[in-house]
């Protein structure tokens, strides 16, 4: 009886540990390889390491993702994270508009004072950008 004492907390341990830790990481094991294994074109999924695109085509154990118009990647299944559904994209993308034209950039000069009273000038660029919503920036 002195030696079954001993061993029950033991016992307990394996199975606490058990119902804590490996049932319910094997659970997560099945899930994602149901999700991987479901997988078909047109879905659009989240990879592991963060990247967005559109599924194009299901090979055994490759999965060729569109990441952008025309720019395709093949990838392992396993690398695939999620799903997104339409409510789990990114709110709003900003859109980065990269040319500058002269006519839409205005030019002021600030003057003010460093920390140490020197005089000096800053550069206030504004810039119209997408669909005229301005955006400031200053240059020293």
């Amino acid at each position: 009886m002195g030696q079954l004492g001993s061993i029950l907390p033991l016992i307990l341990l394996v199975v606490v540990f058990y119902f804590l830790l490996i049932r319910p990481q094997r659970k997560r094991q099945q899930e994602a390889t149901a999700m991987q294994n479901s997988l078909a074109p047109g879905a659009r999924v989240m990879t592991t390491t963060g990247l967005f695109a559109t599924v194009v085509a299901v090979d055994n154990e490759d999965v060729i993702l569109e990441v952008a118009p025309g720019i395709e990647t093949r990838w392992v299944k396993a690398a695939i994270g999620r799903v997104v559904t339409p409510g789990d994209a990114p709110a709003d993308e900003p859109v980065v508009d990269d040319v500058v034209t002269d006519d839409t950039a205005a030019h002021d000069v600030v003057k003010g004072e460093d920390k140490d009273n020197t005089p000096r000038e800053e550069t206030e660029t504004t810039v119209e950008r997408n669909g005229g919503k301005d955006s400031s920036t200053k240059q020293s």
